[in-house]
């Protein structure tokens, strides 16, 4: 019997093609993921990439929480026209400590990857207050309530405690001092260098420019740090990987 002829048999039963295809899907999936399981790390570290501060860690749950993710992507691809347009393309590492990651998969709006420091807070403060106002052909919904809702690290510490959990390296002192850290950062006068030292490159100031801390400054934090960490003007790949 010839191999066509084999291979004939193999596609008139159904069974035996079920089972034929189950034995190479698993050969395949064990050849993709078995060597996963001895590599220390499949994420190539970069330089400046930190945790989230208590108070970024927290505006990102707010930026999760009002599905800014839905309209918004956060990963720039390797193309000429999205590299001009947003920034170095993202890295596998500026998202390693995303729980879940934000890279998205629609654009209403532009990608955020880089979107900090390309604007100040008060533009932030006035685009989420009355998008339309800033964007005239923006589709986006006001968030002005946002500044109207004051917040106090109550659960921080624990919220820190689950990310330490899938792999965050928050150490036992960066939760100790969570709500101070979460409070200071607000607070331009306030002692606030074990704050960055915790968190390098933590930007310290009272970002919807109203007393007390409030969502609105809380997610300004966040997205002010976003494509922030990582100074791409010395960033060289590692040509070993």
């Amino acid at each position: 019997m010839s191999l066509l002829d084999r291979h004939t048999i193999l596609e008139k039963n159904a069974t035996l093609l079920l089972a034929g295809s189950f034995v190479v899907v698993t050969i395949g999936g064990l050849v993709e993921i078995a060597p996963l399981f001895y590599l220390e790390n499949v994420i190539e570290e970069v330089e400046g990439v930190r945790p989230y501060s208590p108070l970024e860690l927290t505006g990102r749950e707010i930026y999760i929480r009002e599905g800014c993710y839905v309209c918004h992507s956060q990963m720039i691809r390797p193309m000429r026209d999205e590299v001009e347009r947003y920034g170095h393309y993202s890295l596998a590492a500026e998202s390693m400590y995303d729980h879940p990651f934000q890279w998205g998969s629609k654009r209403t709006g532009p990608d955020l990857a880089r979107v900090g420091g390309r604007y100040s807070d008060a533009w932030h403060v006035q685009h989420l207050t009355d998008p339309q106002s800033v964007v005239p052909e923006s589709v986006m919904p006001p968030y002005g309530f946002l500044a109207t809702r004051l917040i106090e690290p109550t659960y921080v510490a624990d919220l820190m405690e689950t990310h330490a959990m899938v792999g965050v390296p928050y150490t036992e002192e960066m939760i100790a001092e969570a709500r101070a850290d979460f409070t200071v950062q607000v607070d331009p006068f306030g002692d606030w260098d074990a704050l960055v030292e915790r968190y390098p490159g933590a930007q310290v100031r009272d970002f919807d420019g109203a007393p007390g801390i409030s969502e609105m400054d809380a997610l300004i934090a966040y997205l002010q740090m976003l494509g922030t960490l990582v100074d791409f003007s010395t960033f060289v790949p590692d040509a070993s990987r």
